[in-house]
């Protein structure tokens, strides 16, 4: 029988060595047996990139930001708004504004070089207990216990843990401490990540091919797809708003910034109205940011947020060359526009007033 104490390490390791997954962030067992070391900048870079958000997703702007921003100076002497630009579609836009103040904090602070510990991590702007634990882990092998989703469901699993989550994290993050290695602790975890990624799956895992699927209490009963148990979601409420796309006689779309604090803090938007849990009027005007021919686009624009989904209606204005942007507003060019820090809801409120507004234009195009 599996418990708490039980070392399956060793194994963990051994699979890893064969079968790690190679990313653009990633020291691999290979290069680190020839001395290689991960660099803590790329490290912390991708653990934050991956929060909330998929590794197919994250490798793009990895490779972006790294060839932007080679090292954590050159990042924390960026302007904030190429930031959130760089940033703009990958989400949680709270992330992008920690990331680049604790860029500024390791540039200042500490003469560009990150603490080496995970309480020193803590210490930093946006850094929690588990991008702590990992960079500690995985830059500097710290045996601090890593538990992201996928090990969360790799050790509800193994242990048959009952307890529904969110409550079962505590019980996890224990669990994980024991297991977690006095060496190779990065390893160890990078090992957990993949085992969840690519063989402990949420649906339809491949236990068959699990290196520990013979000390799986969840395997042994054949009740894998039981666990990780998870407490009901409650429904999430819906919100209505209009928004407006006025567009210029040369094509430029109005926008303006969002305040720092707050939902999508700091990235650009569309003007519009107020999210609230009532539909809106039917005459939208008082809230549209200039005078104009106002036009309702067909259907509405909808969003799922974490904890409530979005309906917009989307009302665009065609309007004369010389018109003035108002105060907080600025005209964006049909260059411009697809760089602009837009979060995903503002792309598609765009897209729906003027298909393909913000696709970037191939280099080639550019020129032309």
């Amino acid at each position: 029988m599996l418990d708490a104490n039980h070392d399956i390490a060793p194994r963990l390791l051994a699979w890893y060595d064969r079968h790690a997954r190679r990313l653009p962030w990633r020291v691999g067992p290979k290069d680190r047996g020839r001395g290689v070391a991960p660099d803590p900048y790329r490290v912390w870079l991708s653990e934050v990139m991956l929060q909330q958000t998929t590794v197919a997703a994250v490798k793009s702007y990895f490779e972006a930001f790294t060839a932007a921003w080679p090292t954590v100076v050159d990042l924390a002497e960026a302007p904030r708004d190429d930031v959130m630009k760089a940033w703009a579609g990958l989400g949680y836009y709270a992330r992008a504004r920690n990331l680049h103040a604790c860029a500024q904090a390791v540039a200042r602070d500490h003469h560009g070089r990150f603490p080496e510990t995970a309480r020193g991590l803590r210490a930093l702007p946006g850094i929690g207990e588990y991008t702590a634990a990992a960079i500690a882990a995985i830059a500097f092998d710290e045996s601090a216990a890593v538990v992201d989703g996928n090990v969360e469901r790799v050790i509800a699993r193994l242990f048959a843990i009952d307890t529904p989550l969110p409550e079962a994290k505590k019980i996890i993050r224990g669990i994980q401490s024991r297991l977690t290695p006095s060496t190779r602790a990065g390893d160890y975890a990078q090992a957990m990540m993949d085992l969840g990624a690519g063989i402990c799956t949420p649906k339809r895992p491949a236990c068959s091919l699990c290196p520990v699927n013979d000390v799986c209490i969840a395997h042994a009963r054949g009740d894998e797809d039981r666990y990780p148990v998870k407490a009901e979601k409650p429904e999430r409420p819906t919100r209505y708003g209009d928004a407006f796309v006025a567009v210029r006689a040369d094509g430029s779309v109005l926008l303006r910034k969002r305040p720092d604090d707050g939902l999508l803090g700091g990235m650009a938007e569309v003007p519009g109205s107020e999210w609230t849990s009532r539909k809106n009027a039917l005459d939208p005007v008082p809230d549209a940011p200039i005078q104009a021919d106002w036009q309702r686009v067909p259907g509405t624009v909808v969003h799922v947020f974490t904890h409530f989904r979005l309906e917009l209606n989307v009302y665009c204005a065609r309007v004369a060359a010389m018109e003035k942007a108002p105060d907080g507003h600025w005209w964006s060019t049909p260059e411009a526009l697809p760089f602009e820090a837009l979060p995903s809801v503002m792309k598609k409120v765009a897209e729906a007033a003027l298909p393909g507004a913000t696709r970037k234009r191939p280099k080639e195009d550019k020129a032309a």
